[in-house]
């Protein structure tokens, strides 16, 4: 059981580090928790200055415990105002297009 105990203190103290570097980088941190099911949550972070990208944990708890200790603001959901904030470029544009509506094609 301390084992455990450990391993989850030193997991989220990495979730909490890569949080605190996203968030340096980019003039503070907002966020939400996502579970992903067996495979843990994701973290989606936006930061001041609307750049976004996402941590995975290994568990919800431990993602939790991760945003309470890294001291952001944590949002119930990805929508309305939260959401609004993330400032996307060409690249997230033609990702979110696709073919379907002309994006760039695959190249496989």
């Amino acid at each position: 059981m301390a084992e455990t105990q450990q391993g989850d203190e030193r997991a989220v103290g990495r979730v909490v580090r890569q949080i605190g570097a996203f968030s340096k980088a980019h003039g503070g941190a907002e966020g939400q928790v996502a579970y992903l099911g067996q495979r843990g949550a994701r973290i989606v972070l936006v930061g001041g200055d609307g750049d976004w990208g996402d941590v995975v944990a290994p568990s919800y708890e431990i993602a939790e415990q991760a945003v309470a200790k890294a001291g952001i603001t944590v949002h119930e959901s990805f929508d309305g105002e939260f959401a609004g904030k993330v400032r996307t470029g060409p690249y997230e544009w033609s990702r979110m297009a696709g073919i379907q509506v002309g994006g760039p094609r695959r190249k496989d």
